[in-house]
């Protein structure tokens, strides 16, 4: 096994993918990369990703691969059903940066296990900003070999790589990192209507705020967060809560509220 990996993969090269595969190439990784998208993998190779006919295609040339698609179905395609792993090298490591259920990642990786392949999950949080400046939070879960093989991989685009336990761990740390994200967006959202509605200048209470015991990242950056995946993330919380059977009446009612929030709605606050 050489230590030094070079050759990587990038499988999704959509707003988050795409941001993830342009740092890897400027810190010097060979970067391969597959996207269903044509006009994605025509955006990808001004990033100098090398693009690929298909996602197993990509195995040919990494040793790293970082898959960042839509949901747990697609990620099931794209390991177990695309030929990838047939064509990736004893050593190598998958990195699931999608979100999705810690079993869909704990079934991987034993499949990629019969094979002598490592799976790592590493979902990503702190949003697009912080893709396109290279600055997420990876929260990884893995075996320990696995996560050290990636890490360098992984660096390229993370501020902080954070080993948090074996496979599907990550997966954990985000659900509840996103459960609190979209309850403190929610009460973000209650207060800051009130607050309007009692003739507050809402910028300056919000730059105020951010100095008191009510502040948070989600009001920190009012009107550029939005709700767009918030109904994918509590139904992935409130599902492993009803497997765990752990009663969680606040994020159910979270789910609720923000359904009834949308971008427009935060940003009319600020209007």
């Amino acid at each position: 096994m050489n230590d030094v990996v070079k050759r990587t993969g990038v499988i999704g090269l959509g707003a988050m993918g795409a941001q993830m595969a342009r740092h890897m190439a400027v810190k010097g990784f060979e970067v391969a990369g597959f996207d269903v998208d044509i006009d994605a993998m025509r955006r990808a190779v001004g990033h100098g990703v090398k693009t690929c006919l298909s996602a197993a295609q990509v195995g040919e040339h990494a040793e790293i691969v970082v898959v960042m698609v839509a949901n747990d179905q697609q990620i099931e395609e794209v390991i177990a059903q695309s030929g990838l792993l047939d064509q990736l090298t004893a050593g190598s490591v998958v990195c699931i940066a999608s979100s999705c259920a810690p079993e869909t990642c704990r079934r991987m990786a034993e499949i990629a296990a019969a094979k002598g392949i490592g799976v790592v999950d590493c979902p990503v949080v702190l949003g697009q900003e912080a893709a396109n400046n290279g600055a997420v939070t990876s929260y990884v879960g893995g075996e320990a070999q696995w996560v050290a093989r990636a890490e360098p991989v992984l660096a390229a685009f993370s501020a902080n790589v954070l080993h948090l336990g074996p496979v599907g761990s990550g997966q954990i740390a985000k659900t509840i990192n996103n459960m609190l994200l979209w309850a403190c967006m929610a009460a973000n959202f209650e207060a800051l209507t009130l607050a309007k509605q009692l003739g507050a200048d809402i910028p300056r209470l919000i730059a105020a705020l951010g100095h008191g015991s009510g502040a948070n990242w989600s009001l920190s950056r009012w009107g550029k967060s939005t709700g767009k995946w918030s109904e994918k993330d509590m139904d992935v919380a409130l599902e492993l809560a009803q497997d765990a059977k752990v009663p969680m009446p606040l994020g159910g009612l979270v789910d609720q509220l923000m359904k009834q929030i949308n971008q427009e709605r935060m940003k009319a606050l600020l209007s």
